[in-house]
């Protein structure tokens, strides 16, 4: 028998030399050690022997199962060294080596111009509201002194929400003006940037969705010369300090009167030039003191205040600030073209 667990010992020594794993560590500690182990066998077998000797086999038999067990440790000690290692080498970083180049994206021009407007008139003074882009016909249309029979109303025109009687996408951020109204306290000075939406059939000039930013200022004693005050300080900042402005009559429900501004040919300094089509000047915006019936409906009294409104494209601004000749490349998201804008 102790030629036989010597045996073991050796078989056991050189089959853990050979264990490339755990998972092989592990299955030989249990062909050896486990119950149904060759060392567990013969050690059930001790009881065949003369008294005298169980002693010496016993105290062999002990050592034998130490010697394994500390080679079982010692091998799989190495095995998680030698796994270790090769992780650390597999996720080892050069510092050296060059970074990997990132590509930074660019804000959006829209966003750009929004920004830009923004910050104009706050530093006169405006503070920025915001509204929902599903409204209702009462704010979209009827505050807003539009009578029952206006085109806009048509189905040809304004996104209805179906099943939704009374409920649209907003053609305008102007219904701003009236939640305004109904909201703060007089007196009031503020712009609204925001999306709208139209059923136009995209092209170069047109799509069903746009961006405007609206004004409104409302207090004692506002007069058109306010308006054309703030609108010609707001072109000096943003085309140039010599852009002029000029206002031609025009009809808005909402505002009475009512006007169109143009501004002088930023690009040519109105002497005539593809960009104004030779009249030296742009339409921009339109503009107006807000109508007695809007300012009644949101509870001003309109012998004591007044005010003004006017609202403007965001992309037309963009276009014309940045040259561009397609609304849709705005929304195309290529990169080749919002990269320019970086």
């Amino acid at each position: 028998m102790q030629n036989q667990l010597r045996n073991i010992l050796e078989n056991a020594r050189e089959d853990i030399s050979k264990a490339a794993s755990k998972e092989e560590i592990e299955k030989l500690r249990v062909e050896i050690l486990g119950k149904k182990g060759r060392l567990t066998a013969l050690l059930r077998s001790m009881g065949s022997l003369p008294a005298e000797e169980r002693p010496v086999v016993g105290k062999i038999a002990n050592e034998v199962r130490e010697s394994i067990e500390e080679m079982i440790a010692q091998a799989g000690e190495k095995l998680k060294a030698a796994e270790i290692q090769l992780r650390q080498k597999a996720e080892a970083i050069d510092v050296t080596i060059p970074g990997t180049p990132r590509s930074l994206g660019a804000r959006h021009p829209i966003s750009v111009t929004i920004d830009e407007i923004s910050k104009i008139f706050m530093s006169m003074g405006f503070s920025v509201v915001d509204g929902p882009e599903v409204e209702t016909v009462f704010y979209n249309f009827d505050a807003l002194n539009a009578p029952k029979n206006h085109p806009s109303r048509d189905l040809t025109d304004t996104f209805y929400i179906k099943d939704a009687k009374d409920v649209l996408l907003r053609t305008q951020t102007s219904p701003v003006q009236v939640r305004t109204l109904l909201s703060q306290e007089l007196p009031i000075k503020v712009i609204s940037p925001g999306r709208c939406f139209r059923c136009d059939t995209p092209d170069a000039t047109h799509s069903p969705m746009f961006h405007q930013v609206e004004g409104l200022v409302v207090d004692k004693g506002i007069t058109m010369a306010d308006l054309k005050g703030t609108l010609d300080a707001f072109v000096k900042q943003l085309f140039g300090s010599s852009t002029k402005t000029k206002l031609r009559p025009h009809h808005f429900p909402f505002t009475e009167p009512s006007a169109e501004v143009d501004v002088s040919c930023f690009k040519c300094g109105g002497k005539g030039c593809s960009v104004c089509k030779g009249s030296g000047w742009i339409e921009i915006l339109g503009a107006g003191l807000v109508h007695p019936h809007v300012l009644e409906v949101g509870g001003v009294d309109t012998d004591v205040y007044s005010g003004f409104a006017f609202g403007m494209g965001v992309e037309r601004v963009a276009m014309l600030k940045y040259e561009v000749d397609d609304i849709r490349l705005f929304y195309e998201n290529d990169m080749r073209f919002i990269e320019q804008f970086r």
